[in-house]
């Protein structure tokens, strides 16, 4: 059994969520596909739901794959029009599976594969259904093309948005982020553990929290999965303001070339809404 399998059968009978992406086409009853309304974080995609930005490939066309693997591709598209009449350069893929699939305390991972160019900002993540930060929001892993780091975060009221608990992962050169790799969060009543590859990198407890705000982590959660382009995270890291915000020429060129691509084998969520105590 390849490594890729074994943390995917991982107590499969507790599996509350698992998508490894096989059938060849997105599942719409586990995932939405979300379209560009109000624009976040200065970010320079549209949204769309379209197989150009969102799609599966067999797991035999990308090493080291399993079954099936989901492809996020953004796109350079300059003068893309959404329906509301904004315009940009670029479009791009978010999957969600709010109001399909939540849960309250357990594990979610997935295995992926990123991209390589600064400014890029693929993410898995979960929020909550109140209004943001009061829902809480549970970053898994954050990423702006640097391939040697990636990050995890907790976000919430008092410590949301650059103020949030955040902590950098760093590989070493033979497995930067390029290559698959697990990324989870351990979710419990008091605390979040992150970890990359089964290794905590980071642990948020509920003191942390208080110190700051309230612990808005007792609620339901829902799944994220989007790829970002600029924006404020990778520009408070590479100080890029043009040609795009965030986004050096460099990545533009490889967005023009098609060059840029999400892998993901696959995603489950373990445990249910008994593990722990409210």
């Amino acid at each position: 059994m390849s490594h890729s399998e074994i943390f995917a059968n991982r107590n499969e009978a507790d599996h509350i969520f698992f998508d490894d992406f096989k059938q060849g086409e997105l599942d719409r009853e586990k995932w939405n596909v979300m379209v560009t309304e109000k624009i976040y974080n200065n970010e320079q995609q549209a949204y769309i739901d379209s197989p150009e930005t969102i799609y599966m490939v067999a797991g035999d066309q990308i090493p080291g794959s399993s079954n099936g693997v989901l492809i996020i591709h953004p796109r350079y598209r300059p003068g893309f029009e959404t329906a509301d009449g904004k315009t940009f350069d670029f479009i791009s893929g978010r999957i969600d599976t709010r109001e399909k699939f939540d849960f309250r305390y357990g594990t979610a991972a997935a295995r992926m594969s990123l991209p390589s160019g600064s400014g890029l900002w693929p993410a898995f993540w979960m929020l909550g259904y109140d209004k943001w930060p009061a829902s809480g929001e549970i970053d898994v892993m954050e990423y702006v093309g640097e391939p040697d780091w990636v990050s995890a975060a907790l976000h919430g009221p008092g410590y949301y948005g650059e103020s949030g608990l955040v902590n950098k992962h760093f590989f070493s050169p033979q497995e930067d982020a390029t290559t698959w790799h697990v990324y989870s969060a351990e979710w419990s009543h008091d605390k979040v553990i992150f970890k990359v590859d089964d290794q905590t990198i980071y642990r948020v407890t509920r003191p942390m929290t208080d110190f700051f705000g309230p612990w808005v982590f007792n609620n339901t959660k829902y799944l994220i999965l989007n790829f970002a382009l600029g924006g404020i995270y990778p520009f408070k890291t590479n100080g890029i303001r043009t040609p795009y915000y965030g986004i050096p020429e460099e990545t533009v060129r490889k967005l023009e070339e098609d060059q840029v691509t999400l892998a993901v084998d696959w995603i489950r969520v373990t445990g249910s809404e008994s593990s722990g105590e409210s």
